[in-house]
């Protein structure tokens, strides 16, 4: 066995058990890329078993912290067990859920969700990606799922010196499938759609809005990089008057009228915008526009802590333009997906796009992923989906 031993004061973290070892703590060792290393403190003790990758800042991925394990298949087909048996408990009400949620889960860069008895994995980091087939035959046999899709295409990939990769690992099929959550159907794609096919950690958001719309009784709704329309769906599934949903992808918002039309939802009630966000919310101020709720929910602008600077920017600058499309009691749901942007600095963030907005607002309630996508304590790392209920006060 390969060891990496780390630099004086560098083992803290490990010894808090989170996951992550960067290149700057180490003193000395390599490996090959995914090779299972054991990592010791500069006084030569034990403090994990890893994946070794050396293109990644992140240089080692911990597996464990139990000197007496091994890391072999049994020990990845028990570490997935524990993960499908946590969510089995959740009992959550949908066709469509995560089953696997990297470091969460202990097992760092890699993704799983289910689609009824469709399986798609991401595999993120060198250390799942050099035990593919056992992880494969594994999730087979513990769900009972026959297909598994492979949608390994992120851009993280690169950083751990990966070629993108999708396409069936095991099975086939087709790769169009109906979700259902909250007594909803919308249509998807696995090998087309964003992520893994959909948004599922969105789940309880597009729930949220829903009651928020059936309690406040929004008329008019602005959806704002709205995909394939979960949250307009949601917005006149709750009696929303008219929702107005904006995307730069013309099949996404294809997708999102066939949905309403899936839901038996009045189409004359929906306008889709195949247009920039920034411009448009722009052109709507101009206009004098207002909106009674307006979801806002950029795709990922700081995936590292490197690139906060630059997109806090862009995130101050379409809420402060969102505010200003509210009437008072008017509600904004705003959200940031960028694990470079925590909790504490978005709020920060929409608290000064308020202020520039000469805006006083109230925070009606946090959001966050649905359970099937939890973080640990040791990780804080996995909270990376964040949002605010904020109403225009009156």
């Amino acid at each position: 066995m390969k060891i990496i031993r780390l630099k004086p004061g560098k083992e803290r973290s490990l010894q808090r058990r989170h996951p992550w070892v960067f290149d700057g703590a180490i003193a000395k060792g390599g490996a090959d890329a995914g090779e299972t290393v054991r990592v010791d403190s500069a006084d030569g003790q034990f403090l994990a078993w890893g994946a070794y990758s050396p293109s990644s800042r992140i240089r080692v991925r911990a597996w464990s912290f139990d000197q007496a394990q091994r890391i072999d298949a049994v020990f990845f087909r028990d570490t997935l067990r524990r993960a499908i048996a946590l969510r089995e408990r959740m009992g959550i009400a949908s066709n469509g859920l995560r089953l696997v949620h990297g470091e969460s889960d202990g097992l760092p860069g890699l993704v799983v969700d289910r689609y009824g008895d469709t399986l798609v994995a991401q595999f993120g980091a060198a250390g799942v990606e050099r035990w593919k087939d056992v992880i494969a035959d594994a999730l087979v046999e513990l769900t009972g799922c026959p297909r598994l899709y492979e949608r390994s295409d992120a851009s993280a990939r690169a950083l751990e010196g990966l070629p993108e990769v999708t396409g069936w690992l095991r099975g086939d099929g087709p790769t169009a499938f109906e979700l259902q959550e909250h007594g909803w159907r919308l249509g998807l794609d696995i090998a087309l759609g964003h992520k893994t096919g959909y948004y599922l950690d969105q789940r309880d958001s597009r729930l949220a809005l829903h009651g928020y719309t059936k309690r406040l009784k929004f008329a008019q709704v602005l959806n704002c990089f709205s995909y394939t329309g979960g949250f307009s769906v949601a917005a006149l599934a709750g009696g929303a008057g008219h929702v107005t949903s904006i995307d730069s992808s013309g099949p996404a918002l294809e997708r999102a009228r066939a949905n309403l039309v899936l839901n038996g939802l009045d189409p004359t009630q929906a306008t889709f915008l195949d247009a920039d966000v920034n411009a448009s919310l722009r052109q709507f101020v101009a206009e004098g526009r207002l909106f009674d709720a307006i979801v806002l929910d950029p795709p990922k602008l700081a995936p590292t802590a490197a690139h906060a600077e630059r997109a806090a920017r862009a995130y101050k600058d379409i809420n402060r333009l969102a505010f200003k499309l509210l009437p008072p009691g008017g509600v904004l749901f705003t959200f940031s997906c960028s694990g470079g942007i925590g909790v504490e600095l978005f709020h920060k963030i929409v608290a000064s796009a308020a202020c520039d907005a000469g805006v006083d607002g109230a925070i009606l309630q946090r959001l966050g992923g649905a359970c099937d996508h939890p973080m640990t304590t040791a990780f804080p790392e996995g909270e990376y989906l964040k949002g605010l209920v904020v109403m225009k006060k009156l």
